[in-house]
């Protein structure tokens, strides 16, 4: 299992956060990691310093079928290909296309880095995804493998999630057989906050076969660093949240080695 994707359609829940983070972890750790944009926001460039450029995205990387050339390197072992704001009209281009909703799995499939096919070269594919159930949605179900949920621990957190899971079981059965629910990661935790503890309890009650034992705190230093173009585990490496996210991958890698063991 190499490719995951952030998914949740609430939007503000810290999809691009954890992605960039939790990726930013495993490259301390040696693994390549390819953290594509999927997200006409493009958000999770913007938050490792790469600045947007509708010339160098995934969007033209679909037009061209190779993104190559459009990967940035951002920070050791860390790669991003790149999102623009033109992502935003690709379902309205794609209306009669054929095979639609696999044209983000073809452009991984056939892409290069070196000559090396993407998912030889990197250790993991992580895709960030937009607020909503869309056609893009859909694409990045379709190329992913595991899918990561990150649920805020605030009210009306759990409204909606059983209809993202119905549409995950949809994509399962019909497009993309081999999609596994891997994780739910609980963000903006504060322990001092009862309702935190409340939606946490829940949250439990209804998926403790995928929760992750370590939440992400709420802080300060998370919201500050996207706008330094830095990973908050760069931003500030003894905050709260950086050490939540050094432990978030130590939990990611074993639970990835216990999947390859079935």
């Amino acid at each position: 299992m190499k490719i995951f994707a952030f998914i949740n359609q609430k939007g503000g829940v810290g999809k691009t956060t954890i992605a960039i983070n939790l990726a930013r972890a495993l490259t301390l750790k040696d693994y390549k990691v390819l953290l594509i944009d999927f997200d006409p926001q493009a958000n999770a460039g913007s938050g490792l310093g790469i600045k947007v450029n509708k010339e160098e995205s995934i969007y033209q990387a679909l037009i061209e079928g190779n993104c190559e050339k459009f990967i940035k390197n951002p920070y050791p072992n860390l790669y991003v290909l790149p999102s623009s704001i033109d992502l935003a009209g690709l379902e309205v281009e794609l209306v009669d296309f054929p095979k639609r909703e696999y044209l983000l799995k073809e452009l991984i499939k056939k892409s290069t880095i070196n000559g090396v096919p993407l998912k030889s070269f990197f250790d993991f594919i992580f895709i960030d995804s937009p607020p909503s159930l869309s056609l893009i949605t859909v694409n990045i179900l379709t190329a992913c493998e595991g899918i990561i949920i990150p649920l805020q621990c605030e009210y009306y957190a759990l409204e909606g999630l059983s209809f993202l899971i119905k549409t995950i079981r949809s994509i399962k059965k019909n497009l993309n057989p081999d999609l596994v629910l891997f994780g739910l990661v609980l963000t903006m935790y504060d322990v001092r906050n009862r309702l935190s503890h409340e939606v946490a309890e829940e949250a439990k009650n209804y998926f403790r076969w995928i929760i992750f034992k370590t939440p992400i705190p709420r802080s300060v230093r998370v919201s500050e660093a996207p706008s330094f173009g830095m990973p908050v585990i760069d931003y500030e490496k003894n905050n709260k949240a950086s050490l939540a996210f050094l432990e978030l991958g130590k939990e990611f890698l074993e639970r990835v080695k216990s999947y390859s063991k079935i």
